[in-house]
């Protein structure tokens, strides 16, 4: 399968290097034209209001939400989660997000870059560690929303449709089943 990576800003090496593992082709995704094809669509963690800028900036933000709209399977992790939610709680002014998953996201709601921890997640009934990195959580969720992980009490991991989205960081660690879910489940 072709599935690219949002290549803007943030860790999107690290899904290039996993999707290449698991036998895909990860082109980087920096302008409109080359969503053209993919089968999946990776917004990595970053710096969700730089990704939002920098989207706008690169005359993406329409065509992802074309491509969302018209069905093409996304995953975005930690501020591609941001990225991803149709509404966002202590968000940068006039912050921009892609939207597609019915839900509410708090930005860094477990705590600044020096709160950034680790920790066990039962991910769908399978065990994964789990990299928080001034990670969000889920608000609230509407009917189509599925939750895949809690953490603490708070959803960390949602999907809706081909929308799949994490607050932690699965490309950070050498478990690559968040990955296998969206390429499996999602994307073929």
């Amino acid at each position: 399968m072709k599935i690219g990576v949002l290549a803007l800003q943030g860790d999107f090496r690290e899904h290039q290097e996993i999707a290449l593992a698991l036998g895909h082709e990860a082109p980087a995704i920096r302008k409109g034209d080359e969503l053209v094809g993919l089968d999946g669509l990776i917004i990595p963690g970053g710096e969700s209001s730089t990704i939002a800028l920098l989207a706008k900036n690169f005359d993406l933000i329409n065509p992802i939400r074309k491509a969302i709209a018209d069905g093409l399977p996304v995953y975005g992790s930690c501020a591609g989660m941001i990225l991803l939610a149709d509404r966002i709680v202590d968000g940068a002014a006039n912050q921009e997000t892609f939207g597609g998953i019915d839900m509410v996201v708090k930005r860094n709601a477990f705590g600044r870059q020096v709160d950034s921890f680790e920790g066990e997640i039962d991910f769908n009934g399978s065990s994964i560690h789990g990299v928080f990195i001034r990670a969000p959580w889920v608000e609230s969720v509407g009917e189509q929303v599925q939750i895949l992980a809690q953490f603490q009490g708070h959803p960390v991991a949602v999907r809706q449709g081909k929308l799949l989205a994490t607050s932690f960081h699965p490309e950070l660690t050498d478990n690559a089943l968040v990955h296998r879910y969206f390429f499996d489940e999602m994307c073929s």
